[in-house]
């Protein structure tokens, strides 16, 4: 049997007045895309901040390629790979997409940034995911679809191996949304796992 790349056990966190999560179980294989169901209100938002880092539980264990691991700070989780794709986007509408998907780790020498080979990776990117965007392109001018492809890039780019979504679908087309779960499928073939958090039970 294949050992699991995350383990939650026994997850606990509350809130004043408020039991928001209670001995939580949630496991996730390599390569496996796993759907978190849930109304608004049922804790998957709880979960989903306890793994990317933002928040701390009360109890409970988590265990990440077979080692236990404390999520202090979201750094703590891109570092391991665990990288979060929130519903409202933390993209910099003034900045390039290559500066978008490479913020904070441009590469270069000391305060030089070496733009060629930022939109060459960048384009090296977007391209894999089957995109045709120019990497010097502002990002508010790209519609929301276009904008969650840029977040997905830049999860790429941190040598991620394991992703989060977080209600991906809510402002997408019937079309973006097929498209996106192109994309999804084919990053599970390259053995990237994917947590895909939705109220929408039509689309687990």
């Amino acid at each position: 049997m294949t050992e699991p790349l995350l383990r939650m056990s026994g997850i606990g966190k509350r809130f004043p007045g408020v039991q928001a999560l209670d001995d939580v179980n949630f496991e996730v294989a390599p390569g496996e895309i796993h759907a978190l169901l849930g109304e608004n209100g049922a804790g998957k938002s709880t979960l989903l901040k306890i793994l990317s880092g933002a928040q701390q539980p009360d109890a409970g264990t988590v265990t990440f390629a077979g080692n236990p691991v404390t999520l202090s700070t979201p750094h703590d989780a891109q570092q391991l790979g665990i990288v979060t794709i929130y519903q409202e986007f933390t993209l910099a509408p003034n900045m390039t997409i290559a500066e978008n998907v490479f913020i904070g780790r441009e590469p270069g020498r000391g305060p030089f940034v070496d733009w060629r080979r930022m939109a060459a990776d960048t384009h090296a990117i977007t391209r894999r995911l089957g995109l045709e965007l120019r990497p010097m392109a502002l990002v508010r001018g790209l519609s929301v679809a276009e904008q969650q492809m840029v977040e997905i890039a830049r999860a790429l780019s941190m040598q991620s191996r394991l992703i989060v979504m977080d209600e991906p679908t809510s402002a997408l087309s019937s079309s973006e949304v097929e498209k996106l779960f192109r994309i999804v499928r084919d990053l599970k073939a390259h053995g990237l796992s994917i947590i895909f958090v939705t109220h929408r039970l039509e689309e687990v």
